[in-house]
């Protein structure tokens, strides 16, 4: 089983890109899942995202999200939504290529009036290309960063019962 972590922060080295990599770690670990996989930040990427033709490291990060069994997407929540970081780089995807794939979306925000953003905008572009994706979606406070694990705790125990194998078998 593949895990990737998909980060759309435009910084690098980012407070997304950690909790990202925490959230993932706790759901490769009840998973039994050695390591928490790759992660593609799309913060190293942004000055080539939008080349007409994509350059090799563009494609060679598509073919990984798109063949990830498990794909963690993170953002931070600007204007109410994730990134347009994020949208430019999941828009180059093809139709249904996160058929397959479950898709658990993450985002980081400062105010608690965000918190439907990620059932209500992130969710439904990841079921537009094809994933499955388990509820809840993780809505992480900026507060909440500094001492994380009891909320991606919770969040990790109710979400990876939900995960399924691209084999069918239930985790």
């Amino acid at each position: 089983m593949s895990l990737v972590t998909l980060v759309g922060n435009p910084r690098e080295g980012s407070r997304t890109r950690t909790v990202a990599e925490h959230a993932a770690a706790l759901v490769a670990d009840r998973l039994g899942h050695t390591g928490p996989g790759d992660v593609v930040d799309l913060a190293g990427l942004a000055p080539v995202l939008l080349a007409p033709r994509p350059p090799s490291e563009v494609q060679a990060a598509l073919e990984l999200v798109a063949g990830a069994d498990v794909l963690l997407v993170a953002s931070p929540t600007y204007k109410g939504t994730y990134t347009g970081l994020l949208k430019v780089f999941l828009d180059r995807l093809p139709s249904q290529a996160l058929a397959g794939t479950t898709a658990l979306p993450v985002l980081v925000m400062g105010d608690p009036r965000h918190a439907l953003a990620v059932e209500t905008h992130l969710r439904p572009l990841l079921v537009e290309l094809g994933a499955n994706v388990p509820t809840p979606g993780l809505a992480l406070l900026e507060a909440e960063i500094a001492a994380p694990e009891e909320v991606l705790g919770r969040w990790a125990d109710r979400v990876v019962p939900q995960i399924v194998r691209r084999e069918g078998a239930r985790v």
